[in-house]
Formats: C-alpha cells, sequence, structure tokens
C-alpha cells in the first residue's frame, strides 16, 4: 500500500514539475508590452514585420473629396466600412476611394463628428473583405514599436516606422479636440491622415493617425479604443444627415481623375510586392481574365518559386488611345540557379487597361538583360 502511495506522490510532483516548466516557456514567449495582460489579447507572433506591412497595405486607401482634400482610412469590419479623419471627408457625402489594388471606388459618409476627428465611409464593393484587426481594450505604452500607414503627399500605401513616445497629449485644432492622444516618432505628413498606427510585434490597429508638428518630425494618433463605440454606433445606424450637410446626389460627385499612367505605375509595382512577400494568389488576382484563361495558378506560382527580392530599378509608363497603358520596367532579380542565388536583370512589358471597371494587368513579357540562363 505504502509503495503505491510513494508511486502516486511521485506521479503527481512530476506532473506539477512539467506543468510549471510549460508554464514558464509560454510566458517567456509573450511579448515584454503584453506582460500580465489578458491572454485574449495574446496572437499569433510568427509572421515577420515583412508580413505584417504588406498584409496591413492591402487594407488602406487613399480618400480624396472633390473639394480637394487627401487622406487615407483603413478597413475595419466586413460591412465595407472604412475609418478615417473627420477633417479628411468634411463638407462631402460622397468621396473617392482608391483600394490598393488602384480601383477607384465611391464612397459614402455614414458618421462624422464635429467635435472629435472621426469619420466613417462606406464602400459597397468592400463588403465582405476581411478587414484589419483592431485593439479594442488595451492601450499601447510608451516604448512600443509602431507603423504609420498612409498616403502623404499622395504616395499611397507609404510605411513609416517609429514607437510611442508619449501618451495622454491633449490640444484643440479648429474645431476638433484632440485628447489623451498617442504621441509617435512616426512623422505624419499630409495625407497620413486617417491612416491606421498598427502594432509592429501584431500587425493590430492601435489608432487613427491624425495629426503632424511643422517640423515633420514626429505625429499623434487617436487611440482606437477611445473612438471605437461612436465608430461601430455609426456603422451600426448610419446618419441620415450630415452636420453642416445636406444629402449630395451623385451627380454632384466631381473627382479629379487620377491618371491613368500612375494607376498602371502603381499597379505594377503593387503586383510586385505580392510577389515578393509570396502572396502568389493576391498577385495572380491583380492578372487580367484572358491572361489567367492561359495561365493557371499553379503555372503561374511554379514561376516564381525560383526568385526573390524582386526590385524595380527603373519603369517607364506610356498610355494608348485605347486607355490602356503600357508599362516598361527593368528588375533586379534573386534566381535561384543550381541550389545558389544570382543576381539577373530583365526587362519587362505590360499592357494594362481596365477590365468590367477594375484596372488590371492584361498581357506580360519579358527579356533577360543579363545573369543566368
Amino acid at each position: 500500500m505504502r509503495n503505491y502511495m510513494w508511486i502516486a506522490i511521485m506521479g503527481l510532483v512530476i506532473i506539477l514539475s512539467v506543468s510549471s516548466v510549460a508554464f514558464f516557456y509560454v510566458r517567456a514567449e509573450v511579448p515584454a508590452q503584453l506582460a500580465g495582460k489578458p491572454l485574449l489579447a495574446l496572437k499569433d507572433y510568427s509572421r515577420s514585420l515583412k508580413d505584417i506591412i504588406f498584409e496591413t497595405q492591402k487594407q488602406v486607401v487613399m480618400i480624396e473629396t472633390a473639394a480637394g482634400n487627401q487622406g487615407s482610412g483603413f478597413l475595419y469590419n466586413s460591412k465595407g466600412d472604412l475609418i478615417t479623419n473627420a477633417h479628411v471627408v468634411s463638407g462631402a457625402r460622397n468621396v473617392s476611394v482608391k483600394t490598393a489594388d488602384a480601383r477607384e471606388l465611391v464612397g459614402e459618409v455614414i458618421g462624422i463628428s464635429t467635435t472629435t476627428d472621426i469619420a466613417v465611409v462606406r464602400v459597397p464593393e468592400l463588403v465582405g473583405m476581411e478587414p484589419l484587426s483592431l485593439v479594442r481594450h488595451i492601450k499601447a505604452e510608451v516604448g512600443d514599436n509602431v507603423l504609420a500607414v498612409g498616403s502623404p503627399l499622395g504616395f499611397q500605401n507609404t510605411i513609416t516606422t517609429g514607437m510611442i513616445s508619449g501618451i495622454g497629449r491633449n490640444f484643440e485644432i479648429g474645431r476638433y479636440q484632440y485628447t489623451d492622444l498617442y504621441q509617435i516618432s512616426a512623422p505624419i505628413a499630409q495625407g497620413n491622415s486617417g491612416g491606421p498606427l498598427v502594432d509592429q510585434k501584431t500587425g493590430e490597429v492601435i489608432g487613427i493617425n491624425s495629426a503632424g508638428t511643422e517640423e515633420g518630425t514626429f505625429g499623434f494618433s487617436i487611440p482606437i479604443t477611445n473612438v471605437i463605440s461612436m465608430v461601430e454606433e455609426w456603422s451600426e445606424t448610419p446618419m441620415e444627415m450630415l452636420p453642416d450637410l445636406s444629402i449630395a446626389s451623385d451627380d454632384e460627385l466631381q473627382q479629379e481623375a487620377t491618371s491613368l499612367a500612375s494607376l498602371a505605375e502603381y499597379l505594377v509595382t503593387h503586383f510586385y510586392d505580392s510577389l515578393n512577400n509570396s502572396d502568389y494568389v493576391y498577385a495572380y488576382s491583380l492578372l487580367g481574365g484572358t491572361w489567367r484563361e492561359g495561365t493557371n495558378y499553379d503555372k503561374f506560382r511554379s514561376g516564381y518559386l525560383d526568385t526573390r527580392n524582386v526590385v524595380i530599378d527603373d519603369i517607364h509608363v506610356s498610355v494608348e488611345e485605347s486607355d490602356e497603358a503600357v508599362v516598361t520596367a527593368v528588375l533586379s532579380v534573386d534566381e535561384r540557379k543550381s541550389g545558389d542565388y544570382v543576381l539577373s536583370k530583365y526587362q519587362v512589358t505590360y499592357k494594362v487597361g481596365y477590365e468590367n471597371d477594375q484596372l488590371k494587368i492584361l498581357t506580360g513579357k519579358g527579356k533577360l538583360i543579363t545573369g543566368a540562363d
């Protein structure tokens, strides 16, 4: 009987010891900034910073109004709703929305505050798309590394890196009261407004970039936790009338069309960004229907498995009378040959045009300039 009791006691000691070691390792893998925080806040940290940047960029848009205001926004739910700043869309009912895959869509402002610099824009074509993940209940802390994503000076999907350098900042600009802001070392320029502030470790949105200093040395971001209830209320019950604005008809929406040349250049660049991030499904979706019919996905993917680090050295765009653009680029590519990577240079030519009102890469061809055959 004693022997059985002794064996039982030893077994219990072993189980407790193993559990303690496992608990230690689980805790050791949790980033320091989340130590002691609820387990619901713990996410998968296996993604690289490069992966986080690319996945975030796909859900960030450029927003423009007929009055010339320009800023950014990001998809936050599956209803096609974008969060942005109120000052970006102030005075407009309908706005132009340019997506990461070069679509130009029309969005409707369904909620806007006259005191807090927050607004929501709904885009029907974005319904069902996977949104960015938000931090709804946990505040960031000084020292947390962040990414600010937006379209400063019209350069779409620009990334600036920095850290939370201050919290609880308060000031007033015009009619907007900015309270309890994050101060960030990443600069915020015109066009960044309304873009997401993203945690570098988790890829989650922690704030809305809203203001910068004249010197451009740092910026300010509204914590998501401070405004999420307001945003979700507008998504659930859109405003029928906007403050200081009567409802305008679609005929009154007059936008300056972004040139086909710049859109075509952007689309080809975005195509190679997708390949560099091994997102072959997304890159394949940017091709036109005829190209996809002649090249199935497996064949398309296999053509890029032995390449990495594609860099566009030079790019030129010409627009044809048929509303199509020809994009010619010189690329530097690391290609795997006999187990080793060698640098090759290619000249590629793409024809870009609209297909069902969406810009696509219709055809493409390339030739080797220098490198391994």
